[in-house]
């Protein structure tokens, strides 16, 4: 397991909440990724250096301090620039990527279907094509290592004439997956049944609402990040003998790299044909309304902000009664479950088929 160092550069003007809450999410994304952080660093500023987006004395304090640890990688919350990431590298003598990079690197870890693996590879190669003068310590290794997996590992240093034409070839072989995607779909909505895509913040149920929704014990539940990339369709019996068709899709997450969402734009548009949508919400999760709002960022960033939806609250089971009651106050329009124990369950499907009668004949 490599060793990990997580740092974060925030601005005074903002709250340090909230780069406390990211840091926890990027220490989950290392634990999905395979590593291990043993070290965490942040620093607020008045305003980014350029340069290096964190403070000179701060690097030199940093340097220091892991002068005498193994340390594999570096890991900064931020984005950055392809020359900020050739000039922290340099002063802190270590191979170091930002959490985009981190991100697409988990997703190549889950890719397992055709589409998935072109979709990442594709998105790999986007961000990788501007930052090849930046890659530095990275452009030196072939794999072996977060941050350098996946279908794009082995064209690190390929030159940008090479990477363009595999960019080009990626996207036709998509385009074609994509015509039998539309081929799959239209027989989909020339069937009365109607559609329902289940949306939400990465680990927030997803998988298991799917599962035990519709009995299929095949679907496979992992408590990781990204643990789903492609969708999974499954019909799930509402009551009166409708029924209907359920689609888990790709969790969303802050600040989801742009490059994925094109990338995985073929994946997302399956929302775009929905009849309704279920967003998912993790009521045990502290952080569950900024969680909310980023999901409904990306659904707004594909078109789909305007489709029909009802929230669920999932995992109230890890909720106190005196809790819960509060927040059912709170929220009267949605449905609380429990995709563990299915509690609730008889209410969701109570409330997908109401809706449903009405939308599809």
């Amino acid at each position: 397991m490599e060793n990990i160092v997580i740092l974060s550069v925030g601005l005074k003007s903002g709250h340090r909440g909230s780069i406390e809450y990211s840091l926890q999410e990027l220490k989950s994304l290392v634990r999905t990724a395979g590593g291990k952080v043993s070290e965490t660093f942040y620093q607020m500023r008045d305003k980014y250096v350029p340069a290096t987006l964190i403070g000179k004395g701060k690097l030199n304090r940093i340097k220091e301090e892991l002068s005498d640890k193994k340390v594999d990688l570096i890991v900064f919350d931020n984005q950055l620039s392809p020359t900020q990431l050739r000039n922290i590298e340099k002063a802190l003598d270590c191979r170091v990527i930002d959490r985009i990079q981190l991100i697409l690197d988990i997703f190549a870890l889950h890719a397992t279907t055709r589409e998935g693996k072109l979709q990442v590879e594709l998105a790999q190669l986007q961000y990788m094509l501007p930052r090849i003068r930046g890659l530095g310590m990275e452009m030196s290794r072939l794999g072996g290592g977060i941050g350098t997996r996946g279908p794009g590992e082995t064209k690190l240093e390929v030159k940008r004439r090479k990477i363009r034409q595999r960019i080009t070839r990626l996207k036709k072989d998509l385009e074609k997956v994509e015509k039998q995607r539309q081929v799959q779909r239209k027989r989909r909505m020339d069937n009365p049944i109607p559609i329902v895509s289940v949306i939400g913040y990465t680990n927030s149920g997803k998988s298991t609402l799917l599962k035990n929704l519709s009995n299929d014990k095949k679907i496979k539940v992992r408590d990781e990040l990204f643990a789903t990339l492609s969708p999974v369709s499954r019909e799930v019996y509402l009551k009166h003998s409708k029924k209907a068709i359920f689609n888990d899709t790709v969790g969303f997450i802050k600040n989801l790299p742009h490059t994925i969402v094109e990338s995985f734009k073929a994946t997302l548009e399956e929302i775009l044909y929905s009849d309704l949508i279920v967003h998912l919400v993790d009521v045990s999760d502290p952080n569950r309304d900024d969680k909310k709002r980023e999901s409904e960022k990306v659904l707004k960033e594909i078109n789909a902000d305007d489709i029909q939806r009802i929230v669920v609250f999932n995992k109230i089971d890890l909720l106190d009664e005196s809790r819960l009651e509060t927040l059912k106050q709170a929220h009267p329009e949605a449905v609380f479950v429990s995709a563990e124990s299915k509690a609730g369950f008889e209410k969701l499907r109570d409330r997908v088929y109401d809706i449903a009668s009405k939308t599809v004949s």
